[in-house]
């Protein structure tokens, strides 16, 4: 007896199709009511709910599939974005149920960080300013049109700026056309698009997005159809309190095995929100982390050239702060150069500060913004020494625009000239760095090329103030020798490029890269005490001791923007941190060493396999807490709160047990909802070391039943290893190796529990263009569900692609979609349920039609399947869905034609077969089709198809039809006069020319690797040049050998058989009637070409050859 259907949640009686929809809609609307019902079957059904199944008789576990994906994050509703991805994984849990394993996907929402915090913060700082609900300054007219007014100006002035020094300006907003419907990004306006205005007030408190958009997200899952265990499913932070422990615990173990340290490092960090700021955190500058560089001291000396503009400098260098020193700090990643210096550049209209640095009582001259990241790092970090007294404030001693330091003489540490002078470059970026950049010219072709141009062009230079005395004394100095560069590699890269201007910045870039790269892998030091060694030995030697000479100093930024999500931009800074030590050798090693072994893990992707390669070698220690934000507390000093990243490593074995835990409905984890009544509090690690860990006694006085602790342990073990998780490319830098470090750290004793598999995709761009509100193209997953059916989504997610790159969803495919499911549909139901069968075949008499179709739907039926374990749904949709459609289609049609009724047999098992196929990617639809039809149990249970093994004669002689009608329809095209009668050529035979090439193909095949070796080509003109006498055929032999080995690529070595394998004469007679009404023929007939009774002309003769009919 089937159970009682389930009440209907709130969320899900709104999905409710309207019963006034357009008449346009029928099919989509149709679709949508199916897929509601299968969804409400499927709850009453449990179809989803997967438990530990073992073999009856040996005890031995049934094969099993846990598939996972990244818990999205909480603070709104699904996304295209997170459908595309999603379906990777939902389809391969779907494929692999229907394959006969038992098959889970659990699901969770990630709650811990920064995101939602902030966003509360923001929304309670605009109902305090603005009211509730808020009135908006934008809202009134005036001030918007002045406040677009001066965007307009700001945009003016930037392009005027960039015009004043030759740089390409970019584009700047003159309009408020941002995220929200006003202009201006507004969380309030952000919330009024998702929830009911009335209600926005409430997540001020930002537990309260932890209770609203989960629940939300769950429905919104189910509507999709995605086939999760929702018994499993939980929330993040210590609101949930069994997650809580959890967390709590690994981080007791990850401290027990020495993984987690403290100490000062140098990590992204949020002035504003006063902690580091993590991936997760972020609103820009996801993956970047700290650079270090070596600020330079160039000592500012007194002005000498009488120039009103160092009135400013001059005071400064006289004052009690500038007594000690005045310094231009330029930023470089190449201290061992700095012999090379002949100048310093500084931007014209750049702005600069004069910044007290209490640490050595001197003023270094910079752009604010490196001064603001200079105040946050430690100048002596063993002793706990900042650069300023107080951290992340810096005292600004006087203000300069570039120009004010133009024409400065300087002390170049380690430099050949005893003075250099600050000149004017228009490319330097006050975005990076300090805004000061030394110049050697003989290794930084930038340098090379400004300093020339200040030398050919002495009006260009007087146009700023620089006299020839502050450049023509100065040539490069070669302080590095690269073999086949030089001692001047700069200037030998602008010479070989012929770069003349600052402004050729591709070629600037390609010279720069060599000559960096060439440089430090290759270049030998000419100069100083380190001459003869290395650069790359040399490098660490000179910058330690400049540092030790005072005369540098470590100096880090962010390797490219990052803004924060409360919109701050970050910095680099030494902070007391705890943190993960990944990098440390025998764990990276470990790692390394599973992720590269094709037995213990797949990557799906040669591409995906290099890049984890590659974040293994750069990440390094990761900062793990932060001092406020979601999360878990640090178990062992509660003022830390577990980052984001960290706390979402190996909660893929939480889900094993969460349904004992919390159970379904139980997302917060409320204790009086516990399946198993099983408290937070008795969650200690000792309960979690035993369900999880090798060789942990069951712990002694647990109110916890010990066979509830077995249950759970038992779960865990047969689920775990995890065997696949899908996530979008951008999480392998971070999300998915911490996952792998993880795992490896908490089971190090145990490989075999070791992650199996990642894939990786691109994003998703909507009709060909990126997402994005303002084209109108951001499409939510419950509207486009709504659109489109859920069926119709994922058939057009399946088609969008595979790979890394960025995957296509077409709204037109799914509209296309909407159509192929309900005729089909249609025409299942009409053939099986609706037509007497009298109008169908039966029995054991297969005609050739009928056996072609049976065959296809064999070979179809294994390269679908080959193609979903690869995890390639598009290639399996062409497969499973097109391809076989195209099969019955011609089936259809060859009966037809032919007068010949269809064999229920043959399309019984082509349609049950399809049913199958495409439940991995349309399960409603099949499940409907299912149950119309009469079948036991439920398709997304039902098992894959059992075919025969592809009868590839078979497939060559239905190509050979297939082939041979289209030859005839271009053939019949070409006419200037329709046909009405013809004669069908058939070749038995080859020329000898031809049976020549065959039997060297046969000698070059390899049986083995069926496949030819790889200079197989190049072996066909050798053999071509020394045995086809005949100059003329040598061409035509090696087009002939060529497009037979596409066809033994396509059927394998029967290709190369010298006779046709199979009667061509019967199949074409056989399908005689299909051709003359395919090609509107009144008489056709099927001749030898050797027939003498035709007297066919030799130049049609010659074009017939066997398995390739000639109509004439």
């Amino acid at each position: 007896m089937a159970p009682a259907a389930a009440a209907p949640t709130p969320q899900m009686s709104n999905l409710s199709l309207q019963g006034n929809a357009p008449k346009g809609f029928a099919k989509r609307d149709a679709l949508c009511a199916a897929e509601l019902s299968v969804q409400a079957m499927w709850e009453r059904e449990k179809a989803f709910e997967s438990n530990p199944s073992y073999d009856s008789q040996t005890g031995a576990k049934d094969e099993k599939f846990i598939v996972t994906f990244p818990y999205p994050y909480s603070n709104g509703h699904l996304h295209l974005g997170h459908a595309f991805s999603l379906t990777k994984a939902v389809f391969r849990a779907q494929f692999e149920r229907n394959r006969g394993k038992n098959s889970l996907f659990p699901f969770a929402f990630h709650c811990t960080g920064m995101p939602i915090q902030a966003a509360a913060n923001k929304l309670t700082s605009e109902m305090k300013l603005y009211g509730t609900p808020p009135k908006f300054p934008e809202e009134d007219p005036k001030i918007r049109a002045q406040m677009e007014a001066d965007l307009a100006a700001a945009a003016k002035a930037k392009a005027d700026k960039a015009a004043a020094t030759g740089a390409k300006a970019k584009g700047g907003k003159t309009k408020l056309v941002q995220k929200s419907g006003t202009g201006i990004v507004r969380q309030w306006n952000i919330l009024k698009r998702m929830v009911p205005e009335d209600e926005i007030p409430q997540f001020s408190d930002p537990t309260h997005w932890l209770k609203y958009f989960p629940p939300i997200g769950v429905e919104h899952m189910k509507r999709f159809g995605s086939g999760v265990d929702w018994r499993r499913a939980f929330i993040t932070t210590s609101m949930n309190g069994y997650y809580d422990a959890f967390i709590r615990w690994q981080f007791n173990v990850l401290r027990e095995k020495g993984k987690v340290l403290f100490g000062k490092r140098n990590n992204v960090y949020s002035i504003v929100d006063g902690q580091v700021c993590a991936d997760h955190d972020r609103s820009e500058g996801e993956g970047v982390g700290p650079q270090e560089y070596v600020l330079i001291k160039l000592r500012v000396l007194d002005p000498d050239h009488g120039q009103a503009r160092h009135a400013k400098m001059e005071k400064l260098l006289t004052s009690d702060e500038g007594k000690k020193g005045v310094y231009l700090v330029p930023a470089t990643l190449r201290p061992e150069t700095m012999y090379g210096q002949t100048n310093c550049f500084i931007l014209p209209t750049g702005e600069y500060g004069a910044y007290y640095i209490d640490a050595t009582d001197e003023v270094f001259i910079m752009s604010a913004r490196s001064a603001r990241g200079l105040s946050c790092q430690a100048y002596d970090a063993a002793n706990d020494v900042y650069f300023t007294k107080e951290f992340g404030k810096i005292t600004c001693l006087e203000t300069f625009t570039g120009d004010e330091l133009l024409g400065l003489p300087l002390k170049a540490p380690n430099a050949t000239y005893e003075k250099v002078y600050t000149l004017p470059l228009l490319t330097i970026s006050m975005g990076k760095g300090t805004g000061v950049v030394t110049s050697v010219p003989s290794d930084a072709p930038d340098d090379y090329v400004a300093l020339k141009a200040l030398k050919d062009k002495p009006d260009f230079a007087a146009k700023y103030g620089i006299t020839p005395d502050m450049v023509d004394p100065f040539e490069v100095v070669p302080i590095i020798t690269i073999e086949g560069y030089g001692d001047a590699s700069a200037v030998f890269m602008c010479e070989k490029l012929g770069i003349t201007s600052p402004n050729e910045k591709a070629k600037l870039t390609q010279a720069k890269d060599e000559t960096y790269l060439k440089g430090f892998t290759l270049g030998v030091m000419n100069v100083g005490p380190y001459s003869g060694k290395k650069v790359s030995e040399a490098k660490p030697l000179i910058k330690d001791e400049m540092i030790a000479a005072g005369q540098a100093h470590l100096y880090f930024e962010p390797e490219s923007k990052v803004v924060s999500r409360t919109n701050d931009e970050c910095v680099v800074a030494s902070t007391d941190q705890w943190y993960l030590a990944y990098g440390e050798e025998s764990w990276c090693s470990a790692v390394k060493k599973h992720v590269l072994d094709s037995e213990t893990f797949n990557a799906y992707d040669a591409t995906s396999l290099e890049k984890y390669g590659a974040t293994l070698d750069w990440l390094k220690e990761w900062a793990c807490t932060r001092q406020f934000g979601l999360g878990t507390f640090l178990p062992w000093d509660k003022q830390w709160v577990i980052e984001s990243l960290s706390d979402s490593t190996i909660y893929m074995a939480y889900y094993t047990i969460a349904h004992y835990l919390q159970g379904e409905n139980n997302l917060n984890g409320d204790e009086s909802k516990s399946p198993e009544n099983i408290k937070v509090e008795d969650l200690t690690d000792d309960v979690f070391n035993y369900i999880y860990r090798k060789g942990c006694s069951l712990p002694r006085g647990s109110p916890i039943p010990s066979e509830t602790l077995t249950k759970m342990r038992d779960e865990f073990r047969y689920w775990y290893p995890m065997d696949l998780r899908v996530s979008a490319k951008d999480l392998i830098p971070n999300h998915l190796t911490m996952a792998l470090y993880n795992h490896a750290a908490i089971w190090d004793d145990e490989p075999d529990l070791w992650p199996r598999g990642y894939y990786t995709n691109g994003h998703i761009m909507v009709d060909a263009e990126k997402m994005s509100k303002s084209k109108g193209n951001f499409l939510m997953m419950l509207e486009t569900v709504n659109n489109y059916s859920a069926d119709a989504t994922r058939f057009a997610c399946a088609d969008a692609g595979d790979t890394l790159d960025d995957a296509n969803f077409s709204r037109d495919t799914a509209n296309a979609a909407i159509v192929s499911l309900s005729n089909e549909a249609a025409w299942i139901k009409e053939i099986l349920l609706e037509t007497d069968k009298s109008n169908l075949r039966s029995g054991d008499d297969l005609n050739f039609m009928d056996k072609v179709l049976d065959n296809e739907t064999n070979r179809l039926v294994k390269a679908t399947e080959d193609c979903f374990a690869g995890m390639q749904f598009r290639e399996g949709l062409q497969k499973g869905w097109f391809e076989m459609m195209i099969a019955k289609n011609q089936y259809k049609s060859w009966c037809q034609d032919s007068g010949i009724a269809m064999h229920e047999g043959v399309v019984r098992k082509w349609i049950e077969s399809l049913i199958i196929l495409i439940c991995t990617i349309c399960p409603h639809w099949s499940e409907t089709l299912w149950k119309d039809l009469g079948k036991e149990g439920l398709a997304v249970r039902a098992p894959w198809p059992t075919v025969s093994e592809e009868n590839k004669l078979l497939t060559r002689q239905a190509k050979f039809l297939r082939d041979s009608l289209k030859n005839f329809r271009t053939t019949a095209g070409k006419a200037k006069k329709g046909w009405k009668t013809a004669t069908i050529l058939v070749a038995k035979d080859y020329p000898q020319w031809k049976i020549d090439a065959l039997i060297w193909m046969q000698s070059m095949y390899d049986k083995d690797s069926a496949s030819f070796p790889n200079t197989f080509m190049k072996d066909l003109k050798g053999w071509t040049s020394t045995n086809v006498s005949d100059k003329k055929k040598i061409k035509l032999t090696m087009q002939f050998v060529s497009f037979m080995k596409r066809e033994v690529d396509d059927v394998g070595e029967m290709g190369m058989d010298i006779k046709c394998p199979f009667d061509q004469i019967a199949i074409l007679n056989e399908s005689l009637a299909y051709i003359k009404a395919q090609l509107n023929l009144e008489e056709l007939n099927v001749g030898s070409v050797d027939d003498s009774d035709l007297a066919v002309p030799e130049r049609t003769s010659q074009n017939v050859s066997p398995g390739k009919p000639v109509m004439w």
